[in-house]
């Protein structure tokens, strides 16, 4: 699924990178055709590397790498990344598989923790092998239920190993410390990405695969009820996906950010009844707001420190959630089929 939205945001992200780090490099991204993979996909072979793109389609889908699929520099390889197995040699791997809409990786907690357990150790005996630099897609779920907000990376979490969630916060948090376990046995260059909330073009807004922002264009757009969990007011801070693959770049190859973890998202934090709202309001919507019962353990508030990020990398998002907001309406009212389960 590519529009003119993706494409200049595309263009911005690529314009504000330096193509020598990429221009000629092999790249793996496992997760590659998922909502953040694909963008990373897309960047990446603009800015002149050669992508091999590891799905085993659970959660991801063709559609987000349609355009990519005749690219004489994109291969994609239908496969678990548990089980993948490299036939040549890469200069960039990035791991991105795993589940991740709480409803969804609820129902298949195994395969959760395998994406981010086994799944990690696969990707990072490559990167032992080739020598080569190791990213990993972690997640501002392992602050569990933070008791600071706004949450900095040195905050070790409040976070149930046995909960309802645990199998993706419990699965990333031993990703890291296995990513820490190579830097520190094997002198391994790996850098961590802790994602807070990203929305935009691509993220699917119907079924189990679902995210809040998504779902609640999704539901404005067609005048279906907009359902907020609880009384909505949880909050949550939301970053644009172009602002977050331009963070993720960077931390790739900032020359100071070797084995650093670091928060990737806004600081603008809202309330989920007043995102519901404030969507209704964009999209001109006679949706009317319903509430549903709060799913258990779902963490009161959630927004970043992100001076880690601003001071290693020189990264802060420019993308305010109302313009953000305007590009995912349009985009995803231009392809309401891509954005079903």
């Amino acid at each position: 699924m590519i529009d003119d939205i993706i494409l200049k945001d595309l263009r911005r992200v690529c314009d504000s990178l330096d193509e020598r780090h990429f221009s000629g490099k092999k790249v793996l991204i496992s997760g590659g055709a998922g909502f953040v993979g694909s963008w990373l996909s897309d960047a990446l072979l603009d800015l002149g590397a050669s992508v091999t793109c590891v799905d085993n389609l659970s959660t991801g889908q063709i559609a987000n790498i349609n355009r990519l699929l005749g690219h004489a520099r994109f291969r994609f390889l239908k496969t678990d990344v548990v089980d993948f197995r490299a036939d040549e040699k890469y200069e960039y791997l990035l791991h991105l598989a795993s589940r991740a809409s709480p409803e969804e990786y609820q129902l298949h907690p195994i395969d959760t923790l395998l994406a981010n357990s086994l799944g990690s150790h696969t990707m990072l005996e490559l990167a032992r092998k080739m020598d080569c630099r190791i990213f990993y897609s972690s997640t501002s779920e392992v602050y569990g239920d933070a008791q600071i907000v706004p949450t900095p990376e040195d905050c070790w979490g409040n976070v149930n190993p046995i909960g309802p969630r645990s199998c993706y916060d419990e699965g990333k948090r031993f990703g890291e410390a296995l990513f820490m376990a190579y830097k520190q046995e094997y002198g391994l260059d790996i850098r961590v990405a802790r994602i807070f909330n990203s929305y935009g073009p691509r993220n699917r807004a119907t079924g189990p695969y679902a995210r809040v922002v998504s779902r609640f264009v999704q539901q404005a757009l067609s005048g279906d009820p907009i359902t907020v969990y609880g009384d909505g007011s949880q909050t949550r801070s939301f970053c644009y996906i172009a602002d977050t693959i331009l963070g993720l770049l960077m931390l790739l190859t900032a020359r100071n950010a070797g084995g650093e973890v670091v928060n990737i998202g806004t600081s603008e934090e809202i309330t989920i009844l007043d995102l519901a709202k404030m969507i209704k309001g964009i999209a001109q919507s006679e949706s009317r707001i319903v509430f549903c019962p709060l799913p258990a353990e779902d963490p009161r508030r959630r927004c970043p420190d992100i001076s880690k990020a601003k001071r290693v990398l020189g990264w802060t998002p420019t993308i305010s959630l109302n313009e953000g907001l305007k590009r995912t309406i349009e985009s995803l009212g231009q392809h309401p089929c891509c954005s079903a389960s």
